[in-house]
């Protein structure tokens, strides 16, 4: 499922350090020998591929024990939040191949976290506080230096509570109190600085309506509905183990000091991913999309899971390159030209293979017939024993990339030049002679010959030639659009340039947009999501633009890694 972290030993298969506690708490019969995990994203904003890590995991290992993993959606702030995401998010897990046991929503529990505050301030664990933000901040102290106490930390728990009513009942305004757990200012671990547990928040919930004007924070949810939903394993992300303890404390006063050891969710933190090239902050990436830097969540630059599978990447792509880097307790910047050789191996496997030109100029066989035309065969994809063959048609007039002819080419040029042959593929051997051009000096066509005894198949095409180049037939290729990505961003660790703004790193080059396009007619029949190679040139997929008279494809990644090459 992951990468490893121990050898393997008799017979069986290597375990990451989370399947080995996993399996430590199981062989102690803890939880009813169970597992049960969770998936618990905030619908404020789309999914991207650090999340995919996450739900493969708590899928994942919900799958390998027999276990179950709900999706639970953390709807807390009600300010940012959106049915909108709700459904892309389950679209998103669903196109990676998941399937979730149950929809929960931290909503569900608001009554019972209402009434768990409650509790706690009636027994004096809990107070209203009226302090600003700034003021509680500068309050918490230093991991050096202990914290002091609110002004307000020993109000009388009967005014306390009176006022937590109010916050609820709209009487009092946004940022003016806050309920604040009565733990220990002077705690080493900050978190327990007598935390904010509940804001007051003035916007409709998408579910709940204006219900509730009093919103629990993260800390104060997230553990308790672990606990209610009878979750095992709280797999996160290492930023919060300095929350676990904190975590655990809530579950405790939750159920009022009894034995939890043996029944009871236990947090267990694994690193992110991060991409170079990319940045995984959902702030950073909703301002590029609000501020109109990338066409939309789905933008195939983007590292949005809609993004991916825009741009023609597939699910068992993107999980590959999960199981690459694995789960470990250490952070890392992954090389993102792992995740695009991860999506190379898995298209070269069942992507059609056709013919593109994308910086056309014409080339024309001078003692072909004027007027035939020849249906060679093509196959669909080389990989597949099995693949299926289709047609495409060859014409006196052809369509070749510029780039493939050279006037004056250097000796180990292997493409066209004055007097030297290549194959055009699937078709004949060819000996180009010469080119026209304009008043400018520019290119206009290329001209060569063909030998009609070297056509595919037959006894004379094994003459070796150097050079196969692919071509499309003017009169019948179809124009279209090509729309090249590349990085995002200019620099490989965009979020580690704390002196620049991040906008100032966006890559100008990241959309090339080539409008004189030919490709085969047999590319009229395929849609959005189909994996198609234009050969020699790369992974392409049809974008959702794309119509039967305007047809518009995405480049997925190229056949071969030239940025490495490029930067060097």
């Amino acid at each position: 499922m992951a990468e490893t972290t121990n050898n393997e030993t008799e017979g069986k298969r290597s375990l990451n350090f989370i399947e080995q506690e996993i399996e430590k708490d199981l062989a102690q019969g803890k939880n009813g020998s169970k597992v049960q995990t969770r998936f618990p994203p905030e619908p404020n904003g789309y999914l991207h591929i650090g999340h995919a890590k996450a739900f493969c995991l708590d899928f994942g290992v919900a799958e390998e024990y027999g276990g179950v993993c709900n999706l639970r959606f953390d709807d807390t702030n009600p300010a940012k939040e959106d049915t909108e995401y709700v459904e892309s998010i389950m679209e998103d897990i669903k196109w990676l191949g998941y399937r979730w046991a149950n929809v929960y929503y931290a909503s569900d529990y608001f009554q019972q976290l209402w009434d768990f505050a409650v509790r706690l301030i009636k027994e004096g664990k809990a107070y209203v506080d009226e302090q600003t933000s700034e003021q509680i901040a500068e309050q918490k102290g230093t991991p050096t230096r202990p914290g002091t106490e609110s002004p307000f930390r020993n109000r009388p728990d009967e005014e306390s509570l009176e006022l937590f009513h109010k916050m609820n009942s709209g009487e009092i305004p946004e940022g003016a109190m806050v309920l604040r757990a009565k733990i220990d200012m002077a705690n080493p671990n900050m978190h327990f600085r007598d935390p904010v547990i509940y804001r007051i928040i003035h916007h409709p919930h998408h579910r709940t309506g204006s219900k509730w004007k009093v919103y629990p924070m993260y800390d104060f949810a997230h553990g308790q509905s672990d606990y209610f939903e009878g979750v095992t394993h709280s797999l996160c992300t290492l930023e919060f183990t300095v929350h676990r303890p904190l975590y655990d404390y809530f579950i405790d006063e939750l159920k009022e000091g009894k034995d939890l050891d043996d029944n009871r969710p236990r947090q267990i933190e694994f690193n992110r991913l991060n991409l170079t090239y990319t940045v995984m902050s959902k702030r950073k990436l909703l301002a590029l999309v609000k501020e109109g830097l990338v066409a939309g969540w789905d933008d195939p630059r983007m590292p949005t899971l809609c993004g991916l599978r825009r741009r023609g990447y597939t699910p068992e792509a993107i999980k590959n390159f999960i199981a690459m880097i694995g789960y470990t307790k250490f952070e890392a910047l992954n090389d993102i030209s792992m995740l695009e050789a991860a999506c190379r191996e898995d298209l070269n496997k069942h992507a059609t293979r056709v013919s593109a030109v994308l910086n056309p100029v014409r080339l024309v066989i001078d003692n072909y017939p004027e007027g035939q035309v020849e249906l060679l065969e093509a196959i669909d994809n080389p990989e597949d024993e099995n693949s299926p063959t289709h047609t495409i048609e060859f014409s006196r007039n052809l369509w070749i990339e510029r780039e493939d002819f050279m006037e004056n080419a250097p000796k180990k040029y292997f493409r066209m030049t004055p007097g030297q042959e290549v194959r055009l593929k699937n078709a004949y051997i060819v000996r180009c002679t010469h080119c026209d051009k304009d008043d400018d000096g520019n290119i206009t066509a290329v001209h060569c010959t063909y030998d009609p005894e070297t056509r595919s198949g037959m006894p004379e095409s094994a003459r070796k030639v150097k050079g196969t180049l692919h071509w499309v037939s003017c009169d019948h290729a179809v124009k279209a659009e090509v729309r090249l990505y590349d990085r995002l961003f200019n620099v490989e660790n965009p979020g580690e340039e704390k002196d620049r703004d991040f906008r100032e790193l966006l890559n100008p080059g990241s959309l090339t947009v080539l409008t004189e396009c030919y490709v085969e007619r047999y590319l009229l029949q395929f849609k959005p999501l189909d994996h198609l190679q234009f050969q020699r040139i790369g992974y392409f997929t049809p974008d959702k633009d794309s119509t039967a008279d305007h047809l518009v494809f995405n480049r997925t990644v190229s056949l071969k890694d030239t940025w490495s090459k490029m930067n060097k």
